[in-house]
């Protein structure tokens, strides 16, 4: 018997039969990600149901130098969750740790186990008229440990900040096993180093998020969606501004969108159907909610009336129901999908100043263009918090094996462009293992002495999710 076999029975010991996979066929959904990129083999997939049980899984791993890959719900984009090609990596998938565990509804706050959907999560707030107001396209199947250790972002970042400003309280097990409970559910807490802030994107190279305490919100009683047609990036921009002030803190989405997004779309979607009566260069998906008596309606249609006058908006449909709203979101949603029907392609999750938004696509899109004629630019985001997506479809004339070498040069092209305007390569997404080089590349000598000795003061070993953010063994 190898050592490996003997620690694997162990485990299923530990764990019982559901609680540990071994079969390659059936670890297999625990080899790929959303966008279907796949990566090696783990020695075995653990699926503990309980805090206790994932602690006892870390222990004898710590123990025997085995190294882990913490699993959600494998909708990450830069294989940082994904196990190694070598084999030896243990998959810790927190899916069976998904109960509810307290909601209090004066305190505004939900205590969840890390497994948790992040939709079953907003329907558990949605019964006690709270809401929790992280919205992502992948929300029916990605955890909130995930969310977590991601430090996700989304759609309304720009009224309720990143995933960062919503978690008031974590449970974690540490690299050697041991359970660091932090779940508080203080709104205000000045008690020296804030230390769950730590995990928040560190994407699980410090440990693993077992629970958290979450911070709800009202829930809405009204919102008002609209798709609006502009004639440029500057007049999304400067229609921002007008939206920004004249909506305050209402103001939960506004989101560019270029036409050719709207195309993949009904691609994806052929019930749907092109929004307005001519096409525009670009469009802005937009959103205002509010709890109580305020007039959205009159809020949105002065808006809109305002920036025809200025001609930034050039026409619009504005959502009457829930239906429709939903019918206008699904063009957000349904674009990712037509980008992934095209098969390999660039993603990125870059971040300006919001007001360099159009100087950098400009220059961002000049630069690709030159290098490569004949791609094709898909630039969408969310301008509330400057996240764009700029996106590079190769070539379709290009042979299959040579796509990924011209879009790694394109990247790099754009990353310097990004530089230029003082920028990050990851808004959202995280470093994992795609993002690595670039990021390391710009890391300072300070910085990089910092997040090392981070990691070297809670993962001595270097066991826990090695690989990721920094190289193996640092």
């Amino acid at each position: 018997m190898t050592a490996n076999t003997a620690f694997l029975n162990e485990l299923t010991s530990l764990l019982g039969e559901r609680g540990l996979i071994r079969e390659p066929d059936a670890m297999a959904r625990y080899t790929s990600d959303w966008a279907g990129d796949t990566l090696g083999t783990p020695l075995a997939v653990a699926r503990p149901a309980s805090t206790e049980e994932v602690a006892e899984v870390v222990k004898r791993c710590y123990a025997q130098g085995i190294a882990m890959t913490p699993q959600g719900g494998h909708s990450g984009l830069v294989a940082g969750a994904l196990p190694a090609t070598n084999g030896q990596e243990l998959v810790i998938s927190l899916e069976r740790l998904n109960s509810v565990r307290a909601i209090d509804p004066v305190n505004f706050t939900i205590t969840v186990d890390a497994g948790c959907i992040l939709e079953n999560v907003k329907l558990a707030a949605y019964d006690h008229d709270c809401d929790f107001p992280l919205s992502l396209g992948a929300q029916g199947s990605c955890q909130i440990g995930g969310n977590i250790a991601t430090n996700a972002g989304g759609l309304n970042v720009l009224r309720y900040g990143m995933m960062r400003e919503l978690v008031l309280g974590l449970e974690v097990v540490l690299p050697d096993g041991r359970i660091w409970e932090s779940l508080n559910a203080l709104h205000k807490d000045n008690r020296g180093y804030d230390l769950q802030q730590l995990f928040l994107g560190s994407e699980g190279t410090l440990g693993i998020v077992t629970g958290a305490v979450l911070k709800l919100s009202p829930r809405p009683t009204q919102n008002r969606t609209a798709l609006l047609g502009l004639p440029s990036v500057q007049a999304v921009i400067d229609l921002y501004g007008l939206a920004r002030r004249d909506c305050c803190d209402l103001l939960t989405a506004f989101e560019l969108i270029p036409r050719r997004c709207i195309e993949l779309a009904i691609e994806a979607t052929p019930e749907l159907r092109d929004p307005m009566e001519n096409a525009y260069p670009w469009y802005v998906l937009m959103e205002v909610a509010a709890t109580g008596p305020v007039d959205l309606g009159s809020m949105l249609e002065q808006l809109l009336e305002t920036g025809m006058e200025r001609e930034l908006v050039l026409d619009g449909a504005l959502a009457s129901s829930d239906t429709q709203s939903a019918q206008l979101w699904q063009f957000r949603e349904s674009m990712l999908e037509g980008q992934r029907r095209r098969g390999e392609h660039l993603r990125t999750d870059i971040s300006v100043p919001i007001s360099s938004i159009p100087a950098f696509v400009s220059r961002a899109s000049d630069v690709v263009m030159a290098a490569s004629p004949e791609c094709e630019i898909i630039a969408y985001g969310h301008v509330g918090d400057g996240n764009l997506h700029f996106n590079i479809l190769p070539p379709t004339a290009m042979a299959d094996s040579d796509k990924k070498a011209h879009l790694h040069d394109l990247e790099e092209r754009l990353f310097e462009v990004l530089d230029d305007f003082h920028g990050s390569i990851s808004a959202e997404h995280g470093i994992g293992r795609t993002k690595q080089a670039p990021y390391l590349a710009r890391l300072s000598s300070i910085e990089r002495e910092m997040v090392s000795g981070v990691k070297a003061l809670f993962d001595p070993k270097g066991l826990m999710n090695p690989g990721r953010i920094l190289p193996a063994g640092e």
